[in-house]
């Protein structure tokens, strides 16, 4: 099997303070949590930003200095920006952080429940992300909740927006879409183009199940507190990184060795951004 890629989705845009008071607001905190995980084995920092207060933001800007603040932290490190956003940005906020032109991004296949709200993705947004992630030299990881979302990004592929190897993420567990079975993880990697890469992200309680399961069957894997805030039942993780740890240590029993960031640069197939 291929080296195992480690993504760390080290702040989302719903969790805060008062559910864990780990995670990061400032540019600061968002550095410090994205070099523990980075310590701990994992090759991608997947990033959404807030403003000081915890407030949510695709400002171009905060990424920036974000995107600085993490490099001086962990230079090999690979970024992958969320052009998801927060439920109720439009397109043109969302997109913001492509203009900095990272090596890879987010792009989000469908509309979904997110819990009470939705989380819209007209076919026609997906169809401007791609274009403009192509335009720009982006590569997409594509983000599917569930089997549909395959299907939008293959109608993508086949309009010539998206180019080959296509990289999936498979997302499992958000109220409101697929859940986090064994049973739908098979169904939807079965779902996916033979000569694509792909990830898994088990959403909640789940995440470290989804985790071992897609190690077995040899995909990469992300955790984080965008996904989950703790390490066990009732025990809040401290940091990221004993999030990525425990990954680490699963892989270890399932005998997957880890990518470093230029491994996971090969797998993905990604031209390092100068």
């Amino acid at each position: 099997m291929e080296k195992l890629i480690i993504t760390a989705a080290i702040s989302g845009a719903e969790v805060t303070k008062e559910m864990n008071p780990s995670v990061p607001y400032t540019i600061e905190e968002i550095a410090k949590e994205a070099k523990s995980a980075y310590d701990a084995g994992a090759a991608v920092i997947h990033l959404h930003v807030r403003w000081d207060d915890g407030t949510p933001t695709q400002d171009k800007g905060r990424f920036k200095e974000a995107f600085d603040a993490i490099k001086e932290a962990c230079p090999d490190v690979i970024i992958l920006p969320s052009t998801g956003g927060a439920i109720g940005m439009t397109a043109e906020e969302r997109l913001q952080p492509i203009e900095l032109k990272p090596e890879i991004a987010s792009l989000d296949c469908g509309t979904c429940n997110f819990g009470d709200s939705i989380f819209v993705n007209t076919e026609d947004m997906i169809h401007t992300f791609a274009k403009k992630m192509k335009d720009l030299g982006v590569k997409p990881e594509l983000e599917c909740f569930e089997k549909g979302m395959i299907d939008n990004a293959l109608k993508s592929y086949k309009k010539g927006l998206l180019e080959d190897p296509l990289h999936f993420n498979i997302v499992l567990g958000v109220n409101g879409a697929m859940a986090a079975t064994i049973r739908d993880l098979v169904y939807m990697v079965g779902s996916l183009p033979k000569e694509a890469t792909w990830c898994a992200t088990g959403i909640g309680k789940s995440e470290f199940d989804i985790a071992a399961v897609a190690m077995v069957m040899g995909g990469h894997v992300r955790v984080g507190f965008e996904d989950n805030l703790y390490l066990e039942k009732g025990v809040l993780a401290k940091s990221n990184g004993v999030l990525v740890e425990k990954v680490v240590k699963l892989a270890g029993i399932l005998k997957r060795d880890i990518a470093t960031p230029e491994e996971a640069r090969r797998i993905l197939r990604l031209e390092k951004q100068k």
